[in-house]
This record gives structure tokens, sequence and C-alpha cells, in this order.
């Protein structure tokens, strides 16, 4: 064999090597993803970078923890009570969809996350969460507490200028958390209840 057809060989076994790991790569992560078939979004980083551990106060004024908060599946919002628009379409959608989800008998919650904890006392956070689903769990925290949750779910919020009526600016994801998993999936504020009830079945059925 001439030099040519050494070189010509030997590239096709290097090329042939390189398909095969990545095939091999591919499948392997395929195979590792216990939700692969219900990935509706793909999170940078994975999974894994999104959520982790929480301290924060719930509406009865009790401190817990993501352990105490996460014992079952749950629809995550970040948001405050006196947004005007965007949060209470946002989270009559997701009770929308938990709805569904707990007519299939899937038992799952809706849980709301203060960004707000100066105006969002545990109070004005039960009966708001109580009006909008009565299995909502509302949350609120010290302002430390509330930007750790944010930093940990990556989502955005900032104060805008005002008085006691001022507004807030923030990130709209809805997260399903997955108790022994963690964050699976995202919503944007797109999608419909129907659409978030389908995706999150798809996980709880995975899930065992």
């Amino acid at each position: 064999m001439d030099r040519n057809k050494q070189f010509m060989a030997a590239g096709a076994v290097t090329v042939l090597s390189v398909m095969a790991a990545g095939f091999w790569l591919v499948t392997a992560n395929k195979s590792d993803d216990t939700f692969s078939s219900c990935r509706a979004s793909a999170i940078a980083g994975g999974a894994g970078s999104i959520g982790g551990p929480l301290s924060l106060i719930d509406e009865t004024g009790l401190a817990v923890t993501d352990a105490e908060i996460f014992t079952r599946p749950a629809l995550v919002y970040f948001g405050y009570t006196y947004c005007p628009d965007v949060c209470p379409l946002d989270v009559a959608r997701n009770a929308e969809a938990i709805d569904i989800l707990q007519a299939d008998g899937f038992d799952i919650r809706p849980v709301f996350i203060s960004i707000d904890p100066e105006r969002d006392t545990p109070e004005v956070l039960a009966e708001y969460t109580d009006y909008l689903h009565e299995d909502m769990l509302g949350l609120t925290g010290t302002p430390a507490q509330i930007k750790a949750a944010s930093l940990a779910y990556k989502t955005y919020f900032k104060r805008q200028d005002g008085d006691d009526f001022y507004l807030m600016d923030h990130s709209t994801f809805s997260y399903l958390v997955l108790p022994g998993f963690g964050v699976e999936e995202f919503f944007r504020r797109e999608a419909s209840a129907e659409q978030i009830a389908e995706t999150a079945a798809c996980y709880l059925n995975a899930s065992g």
C-alpha cells in the first residue's frame, strides 16, 4: 500500500472512531436521562444546574427548607402579590394546570415564592394563595433568603423606583420540581395550562 493510501485508510479509521464515540456519548446520555422522552425545553448546564437548598418562611409563618417544601411534585413560580397583570395570569394558568393534573390522579401542588418580602407577609400570601388555588403554598422570607432562592433558580427581579405602590420587574418562568430529582423542566409564560399539564404528566409518570 502506498503512502497516500495509508494516510487515507488511517483518516477513515479516525473518522469512524470519532463518529462511534459521538454516537456512544449521545446514546449514553439518553439512556442515563430518565426523562429524555418528556423534555420540552433545554436547561443550560443540564437539569441539575437549577434549584438547590432553600430556606424560606411559609404562609403560616413557619421557617421551612426545600426538604419540607418539596415533599411532593410542585409547579413553582416566582412573583409578587401586588403584581397588576403578569403574575395573576401566570399563576391562574398554573393553578388550572394543577387542576388538570390532580383530576387525572397526580399528587402535585402549585408553589408561589414571593420576590417582594417587604409587602408579602405570610398573612398576605395566605389570602392570595387561598384565592388562586386551595392547594397552593405561598413562601416569603428575608431579602437575603429571597435573593438566595432567586439565584438558585436563576430568576431575575428588580424593584422599580416608586412609593408604596412600586412595581417589580421579574422573570416569568414556572419550574417543575420533582422530589428526589429537583428541577427537571421549566415553562415559559406562552405555554397553556393544557401544555404544562401534558408535559408534567409525562415527567410524573416517568418518575415512578
